[in-house]
């Protein structure tokens, strides 16, 4: 019933030749359309993404699509001549791996430089739906929103303009709603350098792009079994998509609204069946899994007999939720322990966050996992969000000490990141705090000391994604500078200032003569005044600014609150 390869006339490398498909290929007919899906990453971490493995399979199942894969580490035998070539984005700080990838491939890495004989380069992701211009530059097509409808629908338009010169085709692509062509709309800016607005290079070209949305009532499951994956042998299912909490500095809750479950008859029992004929792991993924409105039902059912050999994993799970029912059948599932995400131990910033939960119901599932058999509870925190003061740093300690005293049978891990401000979110005008990186240091020092393992994010990385997730086309050329270099900091500040300090940019004058880059503190660590035009403002996402403004200036009235009555 499954394929073993890919493509039986590539010369696959070996790591390759263990993947079980969960779908059989297409072979390519005359004169399909050459494409190549890469990731910018290796490929066991890249074939661990749900999204990529979609759209690999959906490609790979037309016949008039050739598609080959490429990894930073292994790639199928590619073609001598391509027609598409994509990118699937997931982490800001591999976009600049995308550069590497082009040059590798001979594709001029700069949009304007490719001529009709050079492939387009499309790509798509959350970071690109978010905020694509710092890499605008390099992508002839940006594909926002979740790809199910728009992928189909952009491939059939290639195919049918596939004869036309390289600017007629991205005017047509330009029609198609969620389909973003960057060379088409000019960045435009005040005297001091303020960017004041996007305007398109004809009346034939949208003024805003709107992201695109999946509304089916089932969701995705993978694609491709295999051992070499960072988790082996997985069957991920897709359980929800968004998140109906809205916690107000989550990318994965506003980005993917609306909020959907996967039917549990249509969708979720159909795809465990079909991934246990391949392996007996499956991992249920979403960014608040035990929110599905039927979950009770489909752990009732995984706990059948006939189910007993099967190791079940969660990616994450919403504290309010965990009772002893999901404990006691994870555990029995193999499953070892549960992920939460408490943002904080601190009361006040759970609320300005709009996290709703109670220390009690943080209590309450540590003490569910212990008595259902599971050997670990990994906790998520955040420090450097907006008002946190050093006291909230003192209640996160005391929380997790607590914890622990309370569980001491309890493997209790913490992973604490630095908040980054991000697109289309409430928080998207706030800037990084310097404050994080002391704090995430006093954290590890307090907490490790008390048996609990810290796994801080890397504060440099932080300020890297900070700078991506904030900037305007401008950053072009320093991500260009930084390529093989991008997991450095020291890097990054000094292809900044180097470029900020040269009075003419040839780059810059090539994209069109865009001003001197603002200055460092800026982009990374200012506030932004929530008139300003932000680089992604033609672009829209599920909801509106004015909405967001709202979700803003309620979480400042019910911050103000709390503090006149405590």
């Amino acid at each position: 019933m499954y394929e073993t390869t890919f493509n039986t006339n590539s010369l696959l490398a070996p790591t390759l030749n263990n993947e079980i498909l969960l779908f059989t290929p297409v072979p390519p007919s005359h004169g399909a359309l050459k494409t190549v899906l890469a990731f910018p990453n290796t490929y066991s971490v890249g074939i661990t993404s749900l999204g990529y493995q979609i759209i690999w399979a959906t490609l790979a199942q037309r016949q008039d699509v050739d598609v080959r894969r490429l990894f930073t580490d292994t790639k199928d035998s590619l073609h001598k001549k391509t027609d598409l070539f994509g990118l699937s984005l997931s982490w800001e700080l591999d976009g600049p791996v995308l550069l590497d990838l082009l040059e590798k491939q001979n594709i001029p890495i700069w949009s304007h430089k490719r001529k009709d004989s050079d492939p387009i380069v499309f790509g798509g992701g959350p970071v690109l739906t978010a905020n694509p211009e710092p890499l605008a530059p390099f992508f002839d097509v940006i594909l926002l929103g979740e790809g199910e409808n728009l992928l189909p629908i952009f491939i059939e338009t290639i195919l049918q303009i596939k004869a036309l010169p390289r600017l007629e085709k991205l005017e047509i692509l330009s029609q198609i709603e969620g389909i973003y062509i960057p060379s088409l709309y000019a960045p435009k800016y005040s005297n001091n350098g303020t960017l004041i607005g996007m305007e398109t290079i004809n009346s034939k070209v949208p003024k805003s792009v709107t992201k695109q949305t999946w509304k089916s009532n089932t969701l995705s499951h993978s694609t491709v079994i295999t051992p070499e994956s960072v988790w082996p042998n997985i069957h991920m299912i897709e359980v929800v998509r968004s998140c109906p909490e809205l916690c107000r500095f989550c990318l994965a809750s506003y980005l993917t609204l609306p909020f959907r479950s996967s039917s549990l008859k249509d969708g979720l029992i159909p795809s465990v069946e079909k991934g246990l004929q391949a392996t007996n792991r499956i991992g249920l993924l979403g960014a608040s899994v035990t929110q599905h409105p039927e979950f009770s039902e489909l752990l009732n059912w995984l706990n059948q007999d006939q189910f007993n050999n099967i190791r079940l994993s969660v990616s994450s799970v919403r504290a309010s939720t965990v009772n002893p029912l999901l404990t006691k059948i994870l555990s029995k599932r193999g499953c070892k322990s549960i992920t939460m995400a408490i943002e904080s131990g601190s009361s006040k910033m759970r609320n300005f966050v709009n996290k709703k939960l109670s220390e009690n119901e943080i209590y309450a599932s540590a003490h569910y996992a212990k008595e259902g058999g599971l050997k670990g509870l990994k906790l998520y925190g955040m420090v450097g969000l907006p008002s946190e003061e050093e006291i909230d740093i003192e209640a996160t300690i005391n929380l997790l000490i607590n914890i622990k005293q309370q569980t001491p049978e309890l493997r209790l891990t913490f992973g604490v990141s630095t908040f980054v401000p991000k697109a289309h979110t409430p928080f998207q005008w706030y800037g990084l705090r310097p404050e994080a990186k002391k704090r995430l240091k006093i954290l590890s020092k307090q907490l490790n000391s008390k048996g609990i393992l810290v796994r801080p994010e890397s504060y440099g990385w932080s300020i890297i994604q900070t700078l991506l997730s904030r900037s305007d086309r401008r950053l072009a050329p320093v991500i260009a500078a930084v390529r093989g270099s991008q997991n450095n900091l020291g890097s990054w500040k000094q292809a900044y200032r180097q470029i900020r300090e040269t009075d003419t940019n040839s780059t810059n004058q090539q994209l069109g003569g865009l001003p001197k880059l603002p200055s460092w503190d800026e982009v990374i660590h200012q506030n932004w005044e929530t008139s300003r035009v932000l680089p992604w403002s033609h672009l829209n996402g599920p909801i509106s600014p004015e909405i967001l403004i709202q979700h803003l200036q309620q979480s400042l009235k019910e911050n103000d609150d709390l503090i006149h009555h405590s």
